[in-house]
């Protein structure tokens, strides 16, 4: 035995040189990838140069309000799926496990929400920018801090959503990943210029279908080379994949009530609170229309991302007792996709080129939504109150901020790189402000009685709270105390796959047992919080990431109930019931309740004085 690892590690430099060779694009990956992106490219030339169309700032941002359905529906399925999704989702159920489908499912939950709660609301005040909705209903002060928080966000995202398609196509083509970044970025930011809203969605719609035809076939071939759905699903269920968790400890990575109750909210808040969404809901003729579409994009969201998760399961059925993670071949879980998929499509003609296409696409189908948005918002709040305004003037500053946000969007994957978990850190960094954000609209929409000073303290409470809840989070995390380390794999069946190239990887880090444990790891405390459960004292500072957005928001309502009683609504001020949600309209207008006769109140007799007063005004009118 010993012989055989001696002579298996002699040739390990060969064979793992002849692994990385296999990872490349062929002339036939390029031209698909190219495709692509001239697509993308020509929809922006044509709505830019050759599109019949007013030149103002509603056809820019809003297509003249005479958007089509269908596109718009699978524009907001795209937009939600960027690169981070086609790349870390998968990573996160290969490591973690099946229960990030809650998270999906909690889909089904935000549609009617969206449908009959959040968005009649806009359509009804005639609202083109959600955070106009915040002016009407408290005060200009509040719109502008949720708008700094949009502004903050987009800062802090933008960056992400191209880093993660460019860390994929370097890792197949060897290409400089900031090289990628920089020519890639530049395409979205070119057509989002030219061609505004209706460049975003039809590019969108171009997008949409590469990444649905992507994720089926990565689906079908990697359950085909697994050996069959049954294969799948065993393997899965003997390595703890399927094992789901319905605890109620919020220090539980994720578990069924974490997953829906924050997906709830999460998708409730981007997809019916967020401009970058609102801008295309709103570009439809009609509240009918809008109905459809978010039906529509509800069952599109739930198919694509359903199978994007079910990937990651069949990863780990496929590498199943032979992980390339532990054998060093793969750095990290967000690098493992396209290693998968280069060894499951490598040799088939084109099929590289369509998957790093399809992670392309989502990423800019998301830019290029966040970008015109973003300028829109920018303009609107923070540019015109300070210029004289013309449309012509107003669309030269909206294309001037979009190519000043895609030079930093360029800059920051400079920072991007040095993140350890994607998925995580996005969860982490738009929990400060993101549950604060769909807070204030729901306090809007639903209590009547708290005024503009309520939100704008609540908004600060909670923004404050998460930020001091979230950084003792981040030092618990590096003290040690809270580890998420993945659910165990191992490398002892490698030879039985024949998967050498992963085993003499593995002998080549000098590793003398092979057995189906987890990743090595550093000494820890004795009490510590993991991803599957704790044995310290509670403390809410080791609270899951995925609870985030939900604490933040219900910190607004703890704030502002209270605080409405202390501050409350001025007697003459009067609020627009259109600014409420309609059922809470419903219960404003019920009518006074019937009073049977027993229960009216007796009049009281008239004195002298009031008699005699009575009978002189009546003498006066003879």
């Amino acid at each position: 035995m010993a012989s055989s690892v001696s002579n298996l590690a002699s040739t390990v430099a060969t064979a793992t040189a002849a692994a990385l060779e296999d990872l490349h694009f062929s002339l036939t990956d390029y031209i698909v990838f190219s495709l692509m992106l001239s697509a993308s490219a020509g929809i922006g030339v044509y709505f830019g140069f050759f599109s019949k169309a007013k030149n103002t700032t509603e056809e820019y941002l809003q297509g003249g309000k005479r958007m089509p359905t269908l596109p718009v529906a699978i524009s907001l399925v795209s937009s939600q799926l960027s690169g981070v999704a086609m790349m870390s989702v998968p990573a996160e159920t290969y490591s973690f496990g099946f229960n990030m489908i809650f998270i999906v499912w909690a889909m089904v939950l935000a549609v009617p929400v969206l449908i009959y709660i959040i968005v009649p609301v806009f359509y009804d005040n005639n609202v083109s920018n959600c955070y106009e909705y915040l002016e009407l209903r408290f005060s200009k002060r509040t719109r502008q801090l949720v708008t700094v928080t949009f502004i903050l966000n987009q800062f802090l995202m933008l960056p992400v959503y191209m880093f993660v398609p460019s860390l994929a196509f370097s890792q197949v083509t060897g290409y400089n990943i900031h090289l990628i970044n920089t020519v890639v970025s530049s395409i979205c930011v070119f057509y989002t210029m030219l061609g505004g809203i209706k460049a975003v969605v039809w590019t969108d719609v171009v997008q949409g279908g590469v990444m649905l035809i992507s994720v089926v076939l990565v689906a079908i071939l990697g359950t085909s080379n697994t050996g069959g759905i049954t294969n799948v699903l065993e393997n899965a269920a003997e390595g703890g994949r399927f094992d789901f968790s319905f605890g109620i400890d919020p220090r539980l990575r994720i578990t069924f009530f974490s997953g829906m109750v924050s997906g709830l909210l999460m998708w409730t808040g981007k997809l019916g609170l967020d401009q970058s969404c609102v801008q295309r809901i709103v570009s439809l003729p009609s509240y009918g229309h809008a109905k459809k579409c978010l039906l529509m994009a509800g069952v599109g969201f739930l198919l694509i991302m359903s199978f994007t998760c079910f990937i990651g399961i069949i990863m780990f059925a496929y590498y199943y007792g032979c992980d390339p993670i532990q054998a060093g071949l793969v750095s990290k879980p967000d690098k493992l996709m396209p290693f998968f998929i280069q060894d499951i499509m490598g040799h088939m003609m084109g099929m590289p080129g369509v998957f790093i296409s399809c992670v392309f696409s989502a990423s800019l189908s998301s830019l290029s939504a966040s970008l015109n948005s973003f300028a829109g918002v920018v303009y609107f709040d923070y540019i015109k109150p300070r210029i004289n305004h013309s449309e012509a003037k107003a669309n030269a500053t909206m294309k001037l901020v979009i190519v000043v946000m895609g030079a930093y969007c360029i800059v920051g994957g400079f920072i991007v790189q040095n993140f350890n978990s994607i998925i995580q850190t996005m969860w982490t960094i738009t929990g400060i402000n993101m549950g604060a954000v769909v807070g204030v609209f729901c306090l809007g929409m639903f209590v009547p009685r708290c005024n503009a000073k309520v939100a704008v303290s609540g908004i600060a409470f909670s923004c404050l709270a998460m930020l001091w809840i979230i950084i003792n989070g981040q030092m618990n995390f590096k003290a040690g105390l809270i580890k998420y380390d993945p659910l165990p794999n191992g490398l002892d069946q490698c030879e039985a796959k024949g998967f050498e190239v992963i085993l003499n990887a593995f002998r080549n880090k000098n590793v003398t047992s092979i057995g189906t444990t987890a990743v090595p790891t550093l000494e820890t405390p004795k009490e510590l919080t993991t991803a599957f459960g704790s044995n310290r004292d509670f403390s809410i500072y080791d609270t899951s990431f995925y609870w985030y957005k939900v604490l933040g928001a219900l910190l607004v309502f703890a704030w502002a109930i209270p605080m409405s009683y202390v501050w409350p609504l001025d007697k003459e001020e009067k609020q627009n019931p259109k600014l409420y949600s309609p059922f809470v309209r419903s219960l404003l207008n019920k009518p006074s309740p019937v009073l049977e006769l027993e229960e009216l109140p007796l009049k009281t007799p008239l004195s002298e004085e009031q008699i005699k007063e009575k009978e002189n005004g009546s003498a006066a009118e003879a």
